[in-house]
C-alpha cells in the first residue's frame, strides 16, 4: 500500500467544567496573540507605506521575537502554554501570505479584501493548534500542554499515531479534538469502467452511467421553514447596543446553529455516501474542476449552495486518493458547448433553459448535462480521439454503465 498524504480524524470531547475554563482562558491568550499580529501587520504596512526606502518586515520570525518579549513581560501570558500561541503565530503568517499572493498590492491595506481581522471575544469561535510538544494520548485521554485533560469519543480508532491536534468548539458549543494523521493508499479491486462527472443545480452530479447520477437532496429547502423561525425569534430579541444578550436571544441562536449544523451533516453524509460508490464501480473518475463560487451573485445562488458542489466534489476527491483511483479534474470551460460525439463547438453559449444539446455538425441529440459528463471523459483522454479527430470505432462513448 501507497502513501495517500495525510488526513483528519475528527472525535468529539467530554469537557469537565475545569478544562472548559482551563480552555478557554488558552483561546483567550491565543487570540490576544492573534490580535498583536493584525495590529504588527498594520503598523508595518503603514510604515511601508509613508517610507519606502525604509522597508520592515512582518514574518514569523519578527512575530516570534514579539511573542517571546511579550512572554517575558506579560505573566498572563506566560501563565499559558507557549504551543499553541507559536501556533497562531504561524496560522496568522499562513493566511497573511495565502491573501498577500491573491490581492493587488498597490491598494491600500484598509482596501484590501480578505486580509486577516481582529478576533473578537463574542464572535470567534475557540480554536487551538497542538504540535507533537503540545499534546499526547494517555489511557485512551487527550493531554494538552498546561495540564489540560479531555476524554475524546473514540467513535473510530486513529490508523496511526497524529502529527497534531486541533482543539475546537462549534456555534452549537461541542467540543472538539481533530487529529492529524499520515494515511496509506486502501485498493480496491479493479473493475474496468471509468465514470464522468458534471456538477449543476437541477442535479448536484451527473454522471455518463444513469446510476451514479446524484439528485438535488434539497436538505437546506426542507429546513428552511424551521430555519426562518429562529431568525425571526433572533431578529425580535436582539438585544440593544451595548446591552447583554437574553436567554430567549441566546436560545433562539443556538436552534439556528444547531439546525445548521444538522443540515451541514446531512450534506456531508450524503457526499460521501455517493463519492464511496462511485469509487468503488470504477477504476478512472473524470471530474469537472467547478467552482461554484460565482454562483453566489446569481439567481441559483440559494439551490446552488443547497447543492453543497463543492464538499460534495472534495469528498469525491479525497475518497478516490484513499483507494488509489485515478481522478482526473477536467477545465470546466465550453464543456456545455462542444459535442461528445465529434468535438464540434457551438457558436453561441447554451441558455440554462435549454436542457437538450442538439450537435449542428454531426446532428447527436443528448440531454445537456449528459453530453457535459461525456465531454469529461473526453478532455481528461479516457476516451481519446484518434489523429485524425475522430474516434476509433472501438472507443465509443458509454452511454450508461
Amino acid at each position: 500500500m501507497g502513501d495517500a498524504g495525510r488526513a483528519r480524524y475528527t472525535y468529539r470531547l467530554r469537557v469537565s467544567s475545569a478544562a472548559r475554563t482551563a480552555l478557554l482562558a488558552e483561546w483567550d491568550r491565543c487570540r490576544w496573540v492573534w490580535n498583536e499580529c493584525v495590529a504588527k501587520s498594520r503598523a508595518v504596512h503603514a510604515h511601508n507605506r509613508t517610507h519606502p526606502g525604509d522597508r520592515l518586515t512582518c514574518g514569523p520570525a519578527q512575530l516570534d521575537r514579539m511573542l517571546t518579549g511579550a512572554r517575558a513581560t506579560t505573566p498572563w501570558l506566560r501563565e499559558g502554554a507557549s504551543v499553541p500561541q507559536q501556533q497562531t503565530i504561524r496560522d496568522f503568517a499562513k493566511a497573511r501570505s495565502k491573501v498577500l499572493k491573491d490581492i493587488d498590492k498597490r491598494l491600500p491595506v484598509r482596501q484590501r479584501a480578505g486580509m486577516p481581522r481582529h478576533k473578537r471575544k463574542r464572535e470567534a469561535l475557540p480554536t487551538l493548534n497542538y504540535t507533537t510538544r503540545g499534546f499526547r494520548l494517555k489511557d485512551g485521554r487527550l493531554h494538552l500542554a498546561g495540564g489540560i485533560a479531555l476524554t475524546v469519543v473514540w467513535s473510530r480508532e486513529l490508523p496511526a499515531a497524529p502529527s497534531s491536534v486541533r482543539v475546537y468548539r462549534d456555534a452549537v458549543g461541542h467540543w472538539y479534538a481533530s487529529f492529524v494523521v499520515a494515511t496509506e493508499v486502501q485498493p480496491l479491486p479493479a473493475t474496468g469502467r471509468v465514470l464522468g462527472v458534471d456538477w449543476g443545480v437541477r442535479e448536484t452530479a451527473t454522471t455518463t452511467s444513469d446510476t451514479h447520477d446524484l439528485p438535488h437532496a434539497q436538505h437546506g429547502k426542507t429546513a428552511a421553514q424551521r430555519l426562518a423561525r429562529y431568525q425571526r425569534m433572533t431578529a425580535r430579541r436582539k438585544p440593544a447596543r451595548g446591552q447583554a444578550a437574553s436567554k430567549g436571544y441566546r436560545q433562539a441562536q443556538a436552534q439556528a446553529a444547531k439546525l445548521h449544523k444538522k443540515v451541514a451533516r446531512q450534506r456531508q453524509d450524503t457526499a460521501r455516501k455517493w463519492a464511496k460508490r462511485v469509487v468503488r464501480d470504477h477504476d478512472a473518475i473524470a471530474v469537472e474542476d467547478f467552482r461554484p463560487k460565482f454562483l453566489a451573485k446569481t439567481t441559483m445562488a440559494r439551490k446552488a449552495a443547497d447543492a453543497a458542489i463543492g464538499a460534495t466534489k472534495t469528498a469525491l476527491i479525497e475518497m478516490g486518493r484513499k483507494h488509489g483511483r485515478d481522478i482526473r479534474l477536467v477545465h470546466p470551460a465550453h464543456t456545455t458547448m462542444d459535442c461528445a460525439s465529434c468535438g464540434a463547438r457551438t457558436k453561441h453559449a447554451l441558455p440554462l433553459s435549454e436542457r437538450t444539446y442538439t450537435c449542428t455538425a454531426c446532428g447527436a441529440v443528448s440531454p445537456r448535462d449528459k453530453n457535459s459528463a461525456r465531454v469529461m471523459l473526453v478532455r481528461a483522454g479516457l476516451i481519446p480521439a484518434g489523429v485524425e479527430g475522430v474516434r476509433p470505432p472501438g472507443a465509443l462513448l458509454p452511454e450508461a454503465a
